[in-house]
């Protein structure tokens, strides 16, 4: 049972579902524009209005289309979300009045199970007086006059969401509550590891995250660029007897910037840079039939600026021609590549048959932990001392550099900072040094590493 009752927004496309969306989790998270068409995945948020809390979905516009085509894998997803939800609002727009999908769409949801609330969006004005007469004609019981936009109608809202929301929680309360004398358990698990999939379109992001929970909730096929909003996605993992949680990130495929000009793409890339900003470990997925191309590595170089931990996984490895060669010329060109950051995995996987995706997981809670981890100043400064002593820093122009010791500021990424006199002069080529020897001896292979350097000045010197 999930934490919070599902409300699922429906209707016909540029309606005014993502707006209300954004306006319910208090956060742009879904595209707008106004073009029809712009939401084709589910996306989920945690909804608030006025002190009741839900988790809200935002789904593609529902169209009348063949199941094989785009639109019509959209629908099915549209169809999916109403039947797992515990209530659906089904938006139209007042200004158009009802229209002959909006029909459609009206004869269908009659069909299910689901409880429905009709919004009727765009609703200020007379135009939208005219909308809200008409809507009474679809058969639902009091109709909502709203703007998505503004605000206006949110009390009305509420008031219908209310019941729903509370008969839910009280039977999710009964669910959960334990029996008497039970503790609460001391070793609570770790939070669920943020895991995102970028890369360039129609690398097979979505069809891999699809084989990993077993079901088909992303939207895939051989058109590229179907991804638009970045999708998270909450599973868990089992291995060996234990549970972990995990939160998947589906992004928008990312082209060389030059090639971006269209406005929604320009919208979807930003949105999956984002999820970059929010993970803890990327995957940057390539696709194994056309090698790793320049735009691969600027997206790599990318998560690593962002101190994000970074995997590369060859996918469509069962249909890969010269296996062997292109992993050891992939392996190759990332050393050369990504110089800042070395040992980062590389693993060989197939979204369609699900060849290696244990092994990629496994992998990313390891680099997590790397990511994560916390040396102790002792042993820190320990290696400092050694690392120095056997290599020590130039003295440039005659004038010794002088580093006094090491420690370390903050994890996620491993962040370190140097005290010393004369700091600004160190070359990069020492800096370099440290770090790598950090990576070989401290164990922080793989992740990126930060290293900042400060004077500490004597007082007295004056």
């Amino acid at each position: 049972m999930s934490r919070f009752a599902t409300i699922a927004i429906v209707g016909r496309p540029n309606v005014g579902k993502s707006t209300l969306f954004n306006r319910l989790v208090g956060k742009r998270l879904a595209l707008v524009d106004d073009q029809p068409g712009v939401t084709r995945d589910r996306r989920e948020g945690d909804g608030k209005l006025l002190g009741l809390e839900f988790r809200i979905v935002d789904t593609a516009g529902f169209e009348d289309h063949d199941a094989a085509t785009l639109p019509g894998r959209m629908r099915v997803q549209t169809e999916k979300a109403v039947r797992e939800a515990d209530a659906a609002l089904f938006m139209i727009d007042g200004r158009a009045g009802v229209t002959p999908l909006d029909e459609e769409i009206a004869r269908w949801l009659r069909s299910e199970d689901t409880p429905i609330i009709l919004l009727v969006n765009k609703a200020e004005g007379k135009q939208g007086e005219n909308g809200l007469m008409e809507s009474y004609s679809l058969g639902f019981d009091n109709p909502i006059a709203l703007s998505a936009e503004h605000g206006e109608g949110v009390v009305d809202l509420f008031d219908a969401l209310r019941p729903i929301v509370e008969a839910y929680d009280a039977a999710e309360a009964e669910a959960l509550s334990p029996p008497v004398g039970d503790e609460e358990d001391e070793d609570a698990p770790l939070g669920p590891m943020k895991l995102a999939i970028v890369g360039r379109p129609n690398a097979g992001k979505s069809t891999l995250i699809n084989r990993m929970i077993g079901e088909d909730r992303l939207i895939t096929g051989p058109e590229a660029g179907i991804t638009r909003d970045s999708i998270r996605v909450d599973w868990q993992w089992e291995k060996d007897g234990e549970v972990h949680e995990i939160q998947l990130f589906d992004t928008a495929g990312m082209r060389k910037r030059a090639k971006v000009v269209d406005k929604l793409e320009k919208l979807s890339v930003a949105d999956a840079l984002h999820a970059v900003d929010f993970a803890e470990v990327v995957v940057l997925l390539l696709d194994a039939t056309k090698g790793l191309e320049a735009q691969d590595l600027r997206i790599a170089d990318k998560v690593l600026q962002e101190g994000r931990a970074l995997i590369v996984a060859l996918n469509k490895w069962d249909i890969a021609e010269d296996p062997s060669a292109l992993f050891n010329g992939v392996r190759t060109a990332l050393d050369d590549g990504l110089s800042q950051v070395k040992g980062v995995p590389v693993l060989s996987i197939s979204g369609a048959t699900g060849k290696g995706i244990d092994t990629l997981v496994r992998v990313a809670f390891e680099q997590r932990e790397i990511w994560t981890n916390r040396v102790s100043t002792a042993r820190l400064n320990r290696w400092f001392e050694g690392a120095v002593t056997a290599n020590p820093p130039p003295a440039p122009g005659g004038k010794r550099i002088k580093l006094r010791y090491i420690t370390q500021a903050r994890t996620r990424p491993p962040t370190f900072v140097v005290f010393g006199s004369r700091t600004d002069a160190l070359p990069g080529s020492y800096e370099r040094y440290l770090v790598n020897g950090m990576r070989k001896e401290l164990g922080f292979q793989g992740v990126p590493v930060r290293l900042n350097f400060r004077n500490s000045r004597n007082p007295y010197d004056e």
